[in-house]
């Protein structure tokens, strides 16, 4: 079984080794990576793990019509690697497949839900938790507190990436799920969500949130650390979005998402360390990431000596962990979602479950 993770990166490179280490040993066989514009060497690091075998990098300069991130999904839907793979999924640095079941692999997830040609893995966000950087360890050993596995608001917070079968049902990738489904082969997709559990059409054609209200991480979830320390999340507002039409980084983006309410060590059962030791051992890779790691704090250095950054990060210090709604809280949001006759798209109404 080949299995392609699609990435696009700018300034990611103190994080690359970690997240490339895991997904190899969470089962996937190839890496597609696109690079946009970086600054910290990640593109360096990129062609180097080119070199030795690791991953396949593709540049990807701008200017970009619609933005990098799906300048890349173009690009990925044309390229060989595509074609070969029988699983494909897109995922960001900041998101870590966490699987539950037999050994932790994606073959052992595909044994589970041997019917599924589709599984969207809902994100599960990690808080800050009051980490201040800028970080030196592991993301998954530093970030270690998380959302509770019910969760009722926010919307943003059900929001899935999708594993997906290369069978020819869907034409071009997307940032959350595939997209142009052949019509014809529609009917026979089965899409199983990361409980287990078989999903309606709806999520065959078109959405993009789990429903809220219920634990959908039983069998696999998908590790969000969007926040990172406070001195990167400054340096990750800098960089900008990676969809050029998404709103700015900001108080709202770190609320929606800092939540340290339950601990959860688990995606720590799937040991990647070996794997991440051996890039370190190469000296070029070794010298990269620590060039990488330089840059991220200079940056941050370079951004506090200006007012508008520093009363960014004085509100993250003052800021405490994300509270975690009641479903009798949320439901005062979502009974107006309910009525309004457009809200997110419509979204937020798909995704209601009481």
């Amino acid at each position: 079984m080949r299995a392609l993770a699609v990435t696009s990166v700018k300034n990611e490179g103190a994080f690359l080794l970690e997240w490339l280490a895991h997904h190899r040993a969470v089962g996937f066989t190839d890496f597609l990576v696109f690079s946009n514009d970086c600054e910290d060497g990640t593109d360096a690091m990129l062609d180097r793990l080119h070199a030795l075998g690791w991953l396949t990098h593709v540049r990807n300069p701008g200017p970009w019509e619609e933005g990098p991130q799906w300048a890349a999904l173009k690009a990925a839907d044309r390229h060989p690697l595509k074609a070969q793979a029988d699983w494909v999924m897109f995922l960001d640095v900041d998101e870590f497949v966490n699987i539950h079941t037999g050994d932790r692999t994606l073959s052992a997830l595909l044994a589970a839900l041997p019917e599924a040609t589709a599984i969207p893995l809902t994100w599960r966000m990690f808080g800050n938790c009051g980490v201040i950087g800028p970080l030196e360890g592991r993301v998954t050993e530093s970030f270690t507190h998380a959302a509770p596995a019910v969760l009722h608001w926010p919307w943003r917070a059900a929001m899935f990436k999708t594993l997906f079968r290369n069978d020819g049902t869907y034409r071009k990738m997307g940032v959350h799920r595939p997209r142009a489904p052949d019509r014809e082969r529609l009917a026979s997709a089965r899409w199983f969500d990361g409980a287990g559990r078989p999903l309606p059409p709806a999520f065959a054609t078109g959405r993009v949130f789990s429903d809220f209200g219920q634990d959908n991480y039983t069998l696999a979830q998908l590790n969000h650390y969007a926040l990172g320390s406070m001195a990167d999340y400054l340096v990750k507002c800098d960089r900008g979005r990676a969809n050029r039409a998404a709103e700015p980084f900001d108080m709202g983006y770190w609320i929606e998402r800092n939540f340290c309410a339950v601990e959860d060590r688990s995606v720590l059962a799937l040991d990647s360390r070996d794997l991440r030791d051996t890039l370190l051992g190469d000296a070029v890779l070794a010298g990269l990431d620590a060039q990488a790691r330089d840059w991220r704090r200079g940056r941050f250095i370079t951004l506090m000596e200006q007012e508008p950054w520093r009363a960014l990060f004085g509100r993250l210090l003052l800021a405490p962990p994300s509270r975690v709604l009641s479903r009798a809280e949320a439901m005062q949001i979502l009974r107006h979602a309910r009525a309004a006759p457009e809200v997110a798209g419509g979204s937020e109404k798909r995704s209601v479950s009481t």
